[in-house]
């Protein structure tokens, strides 16, 4: 059976999870503890046990995320590697995908998002902003809607385009608020303020590119085993340069996951997408975008045995 990997992004965090995966998996244990050691602080104690409040700060999520899904592969590897096709990562999620690819270990992983976490948060400081989810759809593309409600006193850009009827905005806090109006206008069924710390995927993190060029350019990537579909393109590559590149772009670019999730249905359409971490955002946009692919979440000890069982081999 042919595999695709899903890796999920920021917000997908939980306090809890992991835990069960690295009392069932010395190899998951082994990863969280790598991790601990790179980073010099006890990120799967805050992964596991909380709180809340400090999972959810953005240079805590973003390595806590990634290495639990380093913690997944770490167990499920082994097996699934040989059938693994492609992957990809819903923006945080690509540098995920990259480390499950061969392309970069994963303490190396760890200190880059950390730091990719740290450059985001303090420009969200600096340089406040917002997001907004937006539900339904509209009379007036988003793009268009986004483009009225920029003005001198702000800007906001469409952010993650996640599904026909769901897309994400990004910009200054007047600009969102005003875009948020527009799209209720032009018939939206939800215009939802997000809890986060700054305008992710939008040129307000501008500041925070020549800090994660330079993390980029230090972290000692190979090329990915297998292709990699970019958020800012939606194409597959296995370069070190294209990597990158990309994930450079990506900081300040759109995440174009209806563009991933279409491409890879239509190159892989019998393969399994297996989301590799907590939740089940990206199988249930997959089966909004392509629902005809088979899927499958693997976050847990009890998803790891079940699909593990599915695909035919033992833990």
């Amino acid at each position: 059976m042919d595999v695709v990997l899903l890796f999920p992004g920021q917000g997908s965090q939980k306090p809890g999870m992991g835990r069960d995966l690295a009392s069932a998996f010395p190899a998951a244990r082994a990863v969280f503890d790598a991790v601990d050691e790179a980073l010099g602080q006890s990120l799967s104690h805050i992964t596991f046990d909380g709180p809340e409040e400090e999972l959810t700060l953005t240079d805590r999520a973003q390595p806590a995320l990634l290495t639990h899904g380093a913690a997944v592969w770490a167990v499920v590897g082994p097996a699934l590697g040989p059938s693994v096709r492609a992957a990809a990562g819903h923006s945080l999620g690509e540098f995920t995908a990259y480390h499950a690819a061969g392309a970069l270990p994963v303490a190396d992983a760890a200190r880059l998002v950390r730091r990719r976490g740290e450059l985001m948060r303090e420009t969200g400081l600096a340089s406040p902003g917002a997001m907004a989810a937006i539900l339904g759809t509209l009379t007036t593309p988003i793009d268009a809607l986004c483009a009225t409600a920029s003005d001198a006193s702000g800007q906001v850009v469409p952010a993650n385009y996640n599904a026909a009827e769901q897309t994400v905005v990004s910009g200054d806090v007047a600009a969102v608020d005003r875009v948020m109006a527009l799209a209720k206008s032009s018939g939206a069924k939800r215009a939802v303020r997000l809890p986060v710390s700054g305008a992710f995927h939008s040129p307000l993190m501008a500041p925070a590119a020549p800090g994660l060029i330079e993390a980029l350019a230090r972290a000692p990537f190979a090329d990915a085993r297998v292709p990699i579909y970019g958020n800012v393109d939606g194409q597959p590559t296995t370069t070190v340069a294209d990597a990158r590149a990309r994930l450079a772009r990506q900081l300040t670019s759109p995440v174009r996951w209806l563009e991933v999730m279409t491409r890879l249905a239509a190159d892989h359409p019998d393969a399994l997408f297996v989301e590799m971490g907590p939740g089940a955002v990206l199988t249930g946009l997959a089966k909004r975008i392509a629902p005809a692919v088979a899927t499958a979440t693997c976050g847990t000890a009890a998803e790891v045995d079940a699909l593990l069982t599915r695909v035919g081999v033992a833990a």
